[in-house]
């Protein structure tokens, strides 16, 4: 009976102690962790790894690669991101992960000018680009929809942002239709042609009996003009 009683006294005093130790080694162990010293995440972008790996090992960091991604700037085996910002507070012996440039998706980008938008879009495509900007704007001397001009050029440096230049064709130019009634069909073709106008004939002559559309119609430039001869 009285072994039964030192027993029931001394189990809340193992849970006491057992409670008291936990909460030492607790105190401990954050003591220790609020020691550690905070540091400065040095900026890696366009660093070799050996030059990364000695920035980052004298912080008290350490270099984590966590994969590889095409780059048209950064020579391959360069750092290209990380994922904490340089600038930023963090705890030594922390491991700083970074992505390493492949270099560019290719070596030289297609040419483009004279080719429609829809061709030089397959062209880019084999190659794993794309056209991230297109301007529309007319011109005198390139047939609609097709391409002027593209930067980067094939010689220059590889961009992902590819932008070209396609054209709107001729200005359309508003005109009164002229009276081609009783004039001659090389006179009424050489106008015609002129003004950028498209012509149908009907009939046999060396004549203009009737056109449509009448004289003093208000028509653009790319219209057509029908003449009838005699």
């Amino acid at each position: 009976m009285h072994r039964e009683i030192n027993n029931l006294i001394k189990f809340p005093v193992y849970v006491l102690v057992f409670i008291l130790l936990g909460l030492l080694f607790g105190y401990l162990t954050f003591k220790i962790l609020s020691f550690s010293r905070t540091v400065e995440v040095p900026s890696l972008y366009g660093k070799s790894l050996l030059e990364s790996n000695k920035l980052l090992t004298g912080k008290g960091l350490y270099l984590k690669i966590e994969g590889e991604d095409y780059d048209p700037v950064v020579s391959p085996g360069h750092v290209i991101r990380q994922d904490i910002p340089p600038g930023n507070k963090v705890k030594e012996k922390r491991g700083i992960k970074v992505i390493i440039s492949k270099g560019p998706r290719v070596k030289s980008i297609p040419v483009l000018v004279n080719e429609t938008l829809f061709n030089a879009e397959s062209l880019l495509l084999q190659k794993g680009l794309k056209i991230s900007k297109v301007i529309h704007v007319h011109s005198d001397t390139i047939d609609k929809d097709r391409i002027m001009a593209q930067r980067p050029g094939p010689n220059e440096q590889i961009s992902d942002y590819l932008t070209v230049l396609v054209s709107l064709g001729h200005y359309d130019k508003n005109y009164f239709c002229p009276d081609f009634r009783d004039m001659s069909f090389e006179k009424a073709h050489e106008i015609i042609k002129k003004l950028n106008l498209k012509m149908e004939v009907r009939g046999e002559g060396e004549m203009v009996e009737t056109q449509k559309p009448e004289p003093g119609v208000l028509i653009k430039s790319g219209d057509t003009i029908r003449l009838k001869l005699y």
